[in-house]
């Protein structure tokens, strides 16, 4: 495969074809990187060079979560903290979550694994289908044809809840871990979620009552070295289509939150994670909770690795797919009207994807 070099001429550079014939080598762009690349193609050029530095050293608000079932005066102040940080920069970091560093460790090890495994073998996972029929969907940009810019990232994803896979359908790399890193993902999803209630000050299982932890889908991002990190991305500027993320980074950093109008730097912490509020819980909280914008950046030393949980209602029923999605009624007044049209899960992701990443928010086409 020849992919358009920054030498080409621009006028011959046929944007369709280029991403066909990406696509169809199925090695994605650590195929790339295998095969020597020393220029970043045109498919993956942004418009103008990225600023590699962040406009303002910030802290994102770091929560410890020790001691939160056992002491009210400490839950109390946690969700205190929780309200802040979500009311804010729709962002937080958690240590003391209850998920062993081993655990982390192991789950970063089995996406390396499974992303540097045989060619032929990972090719067997590859697919543009996003029904839902395939159990795991591996491929390299999900909006790869509707996106403006190619992201520098592989990624995999794997439909854990409501319906568990059984071992033997999911990558051998990745297949135990897999399993129990979700079971642990998913106990404290539902935990962060009883917090967010009460931040709401709502009963502690309203949110896991509206059915915000009834789905879980796992990302596994492989983010290659890249020999020209500032002419691209290695993931656009966007917010997630869920109600929370809870994101597990490794030490190489790259994430980036939009902030008080300036980008600044997600630092990993060992054995932290990350926790954003996603679209669906910015339009059921009616604008209380942000669903932050946040990009990742290319980068020389690599690869970077990171494993994204998203909680949805994605329910075992498929005709509870269809149900509405709108602001809370507790949370409206005659002063603080709805701000967003009911919505279903399926009719809010099948916007999402056919925008893809461009930079815009998908809540702007549910707005009243």
């Amino acid at each position: 495969m020849v992919l358009v070099s920054t030498s080409a001429v621009t006028r011959d550079y046929d944007r369709k074809a280029e991403l066909t014939a990406f696509d169809e080598t199925k090695t994605g762009v650590k195929g790339l990187v295998d095969a020597g690349v020393t220029e970043v193609p045109q498919i993956f050029r942004l418009p103008s060079p990225q600023n590699q530095n962040s406009d303002q050293e910030l802290n994102l608000p770091t929560i410890d979560l020790e001691g939160i079932n056992e002491d009210p005066i400490r839950r109390k102040e946690v969700i205190e903290q929780v309200k802040d940080a979500l009311e804010s920069w729709g962002f937080f970091q958690m240590v003391n979550h209850g998920i062993p560093i081993s655990m982390l460790e192991e789950m970063t090890k089995g996406v390396v694994g499974f992303h540097e495994q045989d060619n032929e073998v990972k090719k067997k996972w590859y697919t543009r289908d996003q029904s839902g029929r395939r159990r795991v969907v591996y491929n390299s940009n999900f909006d790869l044809y509707s996106a403006p810019v190619t992201n520098w990232r592989d990624s995999f994803l794997c439909t854990m809840f409501p319906d568990p896979p059984q071992p033997e359908e999911l990558p051998s790399p990745c297949r135990d871990i897999m399993l129990e890193y979700s079971r642990q993902v998913m106990k404290l999803g539902s935990c962060i979620l009883k917090l967010i209630s009460e931040a709401l000050g709502l009963d502690p299982n309203h949110l896991l009552d509206m059915g915000c932890a009834e789905g879980l889908a796992v990302l596994g991002h492989y983010y290659p070295p890249c020999p020209q990190p500032e002419l691209t991305i290695g993931t656009n500027d966007h917010t997630d289509n869920d109600f929370i993320t809870i994101l597990l980074q490794d030490h190489v950093g790259g994430l980036k939150i939009f902030y008080q109008n300036q980008w600044t730097d997600v630092r990993p912490i060992p054995g932290a994670l990350v926790l954003n509020a996603g679209d669906l819980l910015q339009l059921v909280t009616n604008d209380k909770f942000v669903s932050s914008r946040h990009k990742v950046m290319a980068n020389k030393v690599g690869p970077r690795v990171s494993v994204a949980s998203f909680f949805m209602n994605y329910p075992k029923n498929p005709t509870k797919t269809l149900k509405v999605l709108e602001p809370i009624k507790e949370l409206l007044s005659e002063d603080n009207p709805a701000k967003y049209r009911g919505t279903t899960l399926k009719e809010y992701v099948d916007y999402y994807r056919a925008k893809g990443l461009d930079g815009t928010s998908a809540l702007l086409h549910f707005k009243i």
